[in-house]
């Protein structure tokens, strides 16, 4: 990482001892000593491939943010192959919630890891899917995961994102439940936020197209990663110049000024609304394999009255970049696909193959991509499948 010199700060001090006044020229507040640690934490929006974090770094580095640090325990591997070098690590979570992070205590643990100073938050989507969650669960889980923050550092400054849109076609209750939920969030972090530890909003939503800044309705392209990083940048400067932030400062979402992605909604395959909702994030079930140039890993993680919502994770072992990749694997027990993202999915049968979608394909080494579904099950057995791996 760059540093600043330290000449102009010791010849501050020589001045100031000699009674003279020295003007320093305005520039970001940071400690030229120890880098501020910054977490991003989400769902597969920051994991996979979670490309926003790669275009912010880089802003912030270019812009005179030399002495930051990205922190927490996943590591893309450099897979979003910008062109230019940025910090791989996150705390980004395919197919979590924030309501299940919260319920199951998962995030304790990943903050005394990283011991993050600022924490950027885009979380909500997967609590949207089928319309279960109410608002005011969700805004409990969120209040549940400020204080497990204050917990662990009571100084931490928080950032939390207005998320981005989802597309009708993507899941026909989302588009309503995601603007009600950013709506609720200016006056939730304004009862929230303090000097010693404020809570800034990024507001992700408004400019967001769900279907154009989307390979999915949910995923950004690459142009929604840009659009995301830009809405970011000024947050997260301002937390990082100095200011104490107000947890109302950013605008609300308007409903008269909704996404083209609310657009003709085609019938949502979430599970039926009479089952329990899918609320835990922990993975119950995992399985992987290897196939020598890259590995692939199965895990469930969560499941309820007929349904479950799985991920698939393909890491790239070869010591070369991949372009492309295909998982297949088998279900024995009846399994069902309904909905995918971050993939280009197809079942025939039993058998279940998902190549990437167009903006995660390439893998550096050690790089990985995760892909997400929701299927139906016999409620009795949902055995694991092995899946394999190719990359080209």
């Amino acid at each position: 990482m760059l540093r600043k010199s330290f000449l102009p700060a010791l010849l501050a001090v020589v001045l100031a001892a000699l009674g003279l006044v020295v003007l320093q020229p305005a520039g970001p507040a940071m400690s030229a000593t120890t880098p501020v640690r910054i977490m991003p934490l989400g769902d597969s929006i920051t994991a996979g491939p979670g490309c926003w974090r790669a275009k912010l770094w880089h802003r912030l580095v270019t812009s005179g943010y030399s002495n930051i640090d990205f922190v927490g325990g996943v590591s893309d591997g450099g897979g979003c192959n910008p062109g230019y070098a940025y910090d791989f690590d996150h705390e980004g979570h395919g197919g979590y919630s924030a309501t299940g992070i919260a319920d199951n205590n998962q995030l304790p643990p990943w903050l005394a890891a990283a011991n993050p100073d600022v924490i950027l938050v885009h979380l909500g989507t997967n609590d949207m899917w089928g319309g279960y969650i109410p608002l005011a669960t969700k805004l409990t889980a969120f209040t549940k995961l400020i204080g497990q923050m204050r917990a662990q550092n009571p100084n931490v400054k928080i950032i939390v994102a207005q998320i981005i849109p989802m597309s009708a076609a993507a899941c026909a209750t989302c588009p309503a439940d995601v603007q009600a939920f950013d709506q609720a969030l200016p006056s939730w972090a304004a009862g929230l936020t303090t000097a010693q530890s404020p809570i800034t909003l990024a507001d992700l939503w408004t400019g967001f197209d769900a279907v154009a800044d989307t390979g999915d309705g949910v995923h950004p392209n690459d142009t929604g990663f840009q659009k995301m990083s830009d809405a970011w940048y000024p947050a997260i400067t301002k937390v990082l110049g100095g200011a104490t932030p107000s947890g109302s400062a950013s605008p609300s979402p308007s409903r008269s000024t909704s996404p083209s992605g609310s657009a003709s909604p085609s019938r949502s395959t979430s599970p039926s609304a009479s089952t329990s909702p899918p609320r835990s994030a922990s993975a119950s079930a995992s399985r992987s394999s290897s196939t020598g140039a890259c590995t692939a890993s199965h895990k469930i993680i969560s499941q309820w009255g007929g349904s479950f919502q799985a991920e698939v994770t393909v890491t790239n072992t070869a010591p070369t970049p991949a372009t492309a990749w295909t998982a297949t694997f088998t279900f024995a027990n009846g399994q069902q696909v309904q909905q995918s993202w971050n993939t280009t999915l197809t079942q025939s049968g039993a058998t279940v193959t998902a190549r990437n979608a167009t903006y995660n394909g390439s893998l550096a080494p050690n790089g990985s991509a995760a892909l997400g579904f929701l299927a139906s099950w016999n409620n009795t057995t949902n055995a694991l499948p092995t899946v394999t791996c190719t990359l080209s």
